[in-house]
């Protein structure tokens, strides 16, 4: 019979197993059937009965010369790539989670890591925060320019990275977020010591790195060091030797310094540790396949992800949405495909201008939601990385909201606008109603504790579509569930219990809050905590005013709401963007927003 195998069709005997006597063999290509099995004996193998019945197979051709791997992109050897470089990410990821010592990090898992090429270009991630992984390379960057000797470096003399260097940074004007966000960078040397092959980064959010209030999310800054201690380019290890001295003036120096550095010194070492990790793997997997086989495929991952996004945009239409927040401020953006180059340009053109308060998201901020937004349109498992970005022109005008100036605040931008970036980029491309606009941000702390987590909304309804755009069905919306730009987990009531003077009240879906529709929005959540010590509590937040839109006709969500539950009775509703003194016996109620409907009813 006819038979592919081998990379080409073959007349293929069949023989039964039963009629081969002892010793008898087959020269393959050949097939042996039995009445429990079928053995394949592909060419250059061959097939012999044993005295005990068995049926023994065995090489008896060498294999052909094969080319070596990363010439070309195979496409069996790029899954397996994929998937190498996505896992050493998670390996770091677990090495930081096991050590680090924040309920922040180790419990609610805010942090990320990632593996970034010899240019800073993002390569593979870890399924951590959006919001990190999309715009870490621009810190990665950052660092490489004052160091590396990058074309335009500004690199003084004696200051180029040397194996066993470690920077951390957290300026939202050199690729980082906001202030609690701090990356640390490590460049990965040949074993020679002579060239930069890699740079692995992770990026964890600290309980406090200082600021106007407890947990660094003060909801009235105006500018960007009332946010906390503001770090540069630091070195953190030089020649393998952790600088603890300076890192501890660093963060005591600010104009309000971090409230618990033991704390964040032991969060640095856990992730020096993670980037130590992603190091020893990087190295390892150089010696398996050799250098330019994982150089090649470092440029084949980036391409395979670029084609799935251009495969994407052939099936995209033109679009435009607006979309306004809280405190009265408007995002807009326009999106236009052109067909012929196979890309889109994405204009936040009319953005509403810099802000007076924290609402404002660094460029790098923007360009992790368009990242993000982009990736999710891919239904093939891809690594989120640069090459996304490839078929995309995207326009932020500085001095915008999206794109600040230095020395404007930007707490709120990283979680708070990056949220609505990404809900108004869904809505120009009409697949989906919007999410909860907010993550919700609640803090709370003292002198000696200090604490943060993101509290979960609904989910938005939306479509699905078949590759001429057109509505073939469609999907309800998630109750209480992380969306989007955010990814960590809500820390469990006995941890938060045991480490903080609070007790978790109740914590349960807030039925109804989600938008009608023929598929209908998630549900918010309702979390109330009680305050067993003095403390100030701050809620920073969207969707109090504009709730989550629905889309194709689909109803908005409930808009979330925020209030403080006095132990005499009393009752204060906040603001969107609020803090609160809290004594014992009060109570903090965050009710947050439901998820917009899709399709009229």
């Amino acid at each position: 019979v006819p038979v592919f195998m081998a990379d080409a069709w073959h007349d293929t005997p069949v023989h039964r197993r039963e009629t081969l006597a002892a010793g008898a063999s087959l020269d393959g290509p050949a097939i042996v059937v039995e009445s429990t099995a079928t053995t394949i004996v592909e060419p250059g193998w061959r097939a012999t009965a044993s005295a005990r019945g068995d049926l023994v197979l065995a090489r008896h051709r060498p294999r052909p010369k094969r080319t070596a791997l990363g010439t070309d992109a195979d496409p069996v050897m790029l899954e397996i790539f994929n998937n190498l470089f996505m896992s050493i990410a998670e390996q770091m990821g677990y090495r930081l989670q096991n050590t680090a010592h924040s309920v922040n990090i180790k419990e609610r898992l805010d942090f990320s890591c990632a593996i970034f090429d010899p240019a800073g270009r993002l390569v593979a991630n870890a399924p951590h925060m959006p919001v990190h992984l999309g715009s870490m390379g621009a810190s990665v960057q950052a660092v490489m320019r004052r160091h590396a000797g990058a074309p335009g470096a500004d690199t003084p003399a004696g200051r180029l990275l040397k194996p066993g260097d470690v920077y951390i940074l957290n300026d939202p004007y050199a690729g980082g977020t906001h202030l609690p966000d701090v990356t640390v960078i490590t460049p990965v040397f040949d074993e020679a010591n002579e060239r930069i092959l890699f740079y692995v980064g992770s990026r964890g959010h600290h309980a406090d790195i200082g600021g106007m209030t407890p947990g660094s999310m003060p909801p009235d800054s105006r500018e960007i060091d009332e946010e906390g201690v503001l770090l540069t380019d630091f070195q953190l290890v030089e020649d393998g030797r952790f600088l603890e001295h300076e890192l501890r003036q660093a963060l005591a120096s600010a104009r309000w310094p971090a409230r618990n550095p033991d704390q964040n010194i032991a969060d640095l070492r856990a992730q020096i540790a993670a980037n130590e990790k992603g190091r020893e793997e990087l190295l390892r997997m150089v010696r398996q396949f050799g250098l330019d086989v994982v150089t090649a495929y470092m440029g084949h991952v980036q391409a395979y992800a670029e084609e799935a996004v251009r495969r994407v945009i052939d099936a995209l239409r033109d679009g435009a949405f607006a979309l306004t927040l809280d405190n009265g401020a408007t995002i807009r953006v326009r999106m236009t495909v052109d067909r012929a180059a196979r890309g889109a340009t994405i204009d936040f053109g009319g953005t509403s201008p810099q802000l007076p308060n924290n609402f404002n998201a660094p460029r790098a901020v923007t360009m992790a939601a368009v990242l993000y937004v982009f990736r999710t349109l891919v239904d093939d498992e891809i690594p989120m990385n640069d090459g996304c970005l490839k078929p995309l022109t995207v326009i932020v005008p500085e001095g915008s909201m999206l794109n600040p100036r230095h020395p404007a605040a930007v707490v709120a931008g990283n979680v708070e606008t990056s949220m609505c970036v990404t809900n108004c980029l869904y809505g120009a491309l009409g697949v989906m109603a919007s999410g909860t606009p907010s993550m919700s941000n609640f803090t709370f702390g003292n002198a000696r504790h200090q604490y943060y987590e993101t509290i979960s909304g609904g989910s938005g309804a939306g479509g699905r579509f078949d590759a001429e755009g057109r509505l073939v069905g469609g999907f309800d919306g998630t109750a209480v569930v992380q969306t989007h730009m955010t990814n960590s987990r809500l820390t469990d009531p006995e941890v938060l219990e045991q480490r903080f003077p609070v007790r978790l009240e109740r914590y349960e879906i807030r039925a109804g809050s989600g938008g009608a529709g023929r598929w209908r929005g998630g549900d918010g959540g309702v979390r109330t905590i009680r305050f067993l010590e003095p403390m100030t509590a701050s809620i920073l937040a969207n969707g109090r005013v504009h709730p989550a839109f629905g889309a194709a006709g689909g109803a908005p969500g409930a808009p979330g709401r925020d209030r403080v539950l006095r132990a005499d009775g009393r009752i204060e509703v906040l603001a969107h963007a609020a803090s609160a003194e809290l004594e014992p016996g009060d109570c903090f109620v965050v009710e947050t927003p439901g998820g917009g409907g899709f399709g009229r009813p």
